[in-house]
């Protein structure tokens, strides 16, 4: 019986050897890569300058850069409970396991059974018992191996494409995390905006009530006419109008706080967001063009995805090719005691082999080749859309970033001279120089110059998160911060 199977082990360990594998060989995409993102990347100048590095590269905690430890605080707490990123990791654990299940059709298939009956035989027929007994007992354990010799590589070429598969599911989580941390992070600078408008508004309700005040005691004393404290009892609620929706954008930016860190509305999503407390990053790492599709994770999967459908090809290919299958159907004892299994003269066992060849199946097993063939066609090309779409995004990042600080400019100029205004007419309405028309359009004015400030700061705030993100996060940094961190 050794011998058995040390010729079985030789012959498929000599036809694993000498086979090989079917279709291609996966080569990497060898795209012309641009020099540069955009014609000019001159990042911000002026006031809250950001200066563009490429000697820097993208820290793993990129939201650090903002000195904010709400934000990190949050992000960490996201980073831990948020259930998106719980999914993606029991997928990468899964495709994983995958890989593992597979690689286990390289080794031969071996099973044991027991089996006991009880039997009677027809009196009419004679029985299969030397002692020729009608009724007996027979007891049968035997063991089953089979081996399938990976001869055209059908078995590599899949095992090749499920380690590409996990490989994607592990740029996928990367991927997940990446929006995870840019979307904690533009919700809270989204909070903090509205935060800054809500207070402009109440400001503005708390100065627009003293001028009402002001005009009532006028009235009664036949200074100004009641249109005029009318005009301003309507700039009044016009203002507080302003406040719940305002106030209902903050609720719902709190409660998607709360849920990007994995807890239910009523938990609270810890410290508040305000713009003061955001610092902008004064010098950003900007990526090599040539790094940036070794760095972008969605780039990373869209080519483990194109190395496995170039996988299956070679998996179509074998297909085709004859299939051999070597193997002791069956090595046991059979005995009508169990205290007699395995004794002289109870054993048996049959060994076999088999060869096969497809000769005509309509044309299927063609067809799933081009088929296959045909699926890696399409992800090539959703490969080189995601690149493109990748500098796209980086470019949008640069230019969005220079034009943000030419528009905090303008809003900051345009908010200083609207408060100027406002404190003048206020000073000129007290000694009678102007009309309260003319003072509430100043007002009208400098609480919109408050609004747009706001949105212009938030705004470049932003723009630097998409900017990191563009780039791929800094996925690539967490190990070695890990380590620096453990020790």
């Amino acid at each position: 019986m050794r011998h058995i199977f040390n010729t079985t082990a030789v012959f498929g360990c000599a036809t694993l050897i000498v086979g090989c594998a079917a279709g291609p060989d996966y080569v990497r995409p060898a795209d012309a890569l641009p020099k540069s993102y955009t014609a000019q990347a001159t990042a911000a100048a002026g006031e809250g300058a950001q200066t563009l590095d490429t000697t820097l590269d993208i820290p793993a905690q990129w939201w650090q850069l903002f000195h904010s430890p709400a934000l990190n605080e949050l992000i960490t707490a996201s980073l831990q409970h948020n259930p998106t990123m719980e999914a993606a990791q029991a997928a990468l654990r899964q495709a994983q396991e995958n890989v593992s299940a597979q690689q286990g059709a390289f080794y031969p298939s071996v099973d044991a059974s027991y089996a006991p009956t009880r039997q009677k035989v027809a009196g009419t027929l004679s029985s299969p018992l030397a002692s020729n007994a009608y009724y007996y007992n027979l007891h049968t354990a035997q063991v089953t191996v089979s081996y399938v010799p990976d001869l055209f590589g059908a078995n590599r070429r899949q095992v090749e494409s499920l380690q590409a598969q996990a490989r994607s599911q592990r740029y996928q989580l990367e991927a997940t995390r990446l929006t995870l941390t840019s979307n904690v992070a533009n919700a809270a600078i989204q909070e903090a905006m509205l935060r800054a408008q809500i207070g402009a508004t109440r400001e503005m309700v708390s100065a627009q009530t003293t001028l009402l005040a002001m005009f009532r005691k006028q009235f009664d004393l036949g200074q100004v006419a009641q249109a005029d404290v009318a005009a301003q009892e309507a700039a009044l609620a016009a203002t507080e109008a302003n406040l719940p929706p305002l106030e209902k954008q903050l609720s719902a930016q709190r409660n998607l706080l709360t849920a990007l860190a994995g807890r239910f509305p009523e938990d609270g999503a810890g410290a508040a967001f305000d713009l003061d407390a955001l610092q902008l990053p004064a010098t950003l790492p900007l990526t090599l063009p040539a790094r940036l599709v070794e760095q972008r994770p969605d780039v990373r999967v869209a080519e483990e995805d194109l190395h496995a459908a170039s996988a299956q090809i070679g998996v179509a290919a074998a297909n085709r090719l004859p299939n051999i299958t070597l193997g002791v159907n069956a090595w046991g004892s059979s005995a009508s005691s169990l205290s007699d299994l395995f004794k002289s003269g109870t054993g048996f066992w049959s060994l076999a082999a088999s060869v096969t060849q497809p000769v005509f199946d309509g044309g299927t097993l063609k067809h799933r080749q081009g088929a296959a063939q045909a699926a890696y066609d399409q992800a090539a090309a959703q490969y080189r859309g995601t690149v493109i779409v990748a500098f796209q995004n980086v470019a949008d990042a640069l230019n969005a970033i220079e034009y943000d600080a030419t528009a905090l400019r303008a809003a900051t100029s345009a908010e200083r001279a609207a408060e100027k205004s406002l404190a003048i007419g206020r000073r000129q309405l007290a000694l009678g120089d102007i009309s309260p028309m003319a003072l509430l359009a100043s007002e009208q004015a400098w609480q919109q110059a408050r609004f747009n400030l706001a949105q212009a700061r938030a705004n470049r705030l932003a723009d630097t998160v998409a900017l990191f993100q563009s780039l791929g996060g800094g996925w690539w940094n967490r190990d070695a911060a890990e380590k620096s961190a453990a020790n």
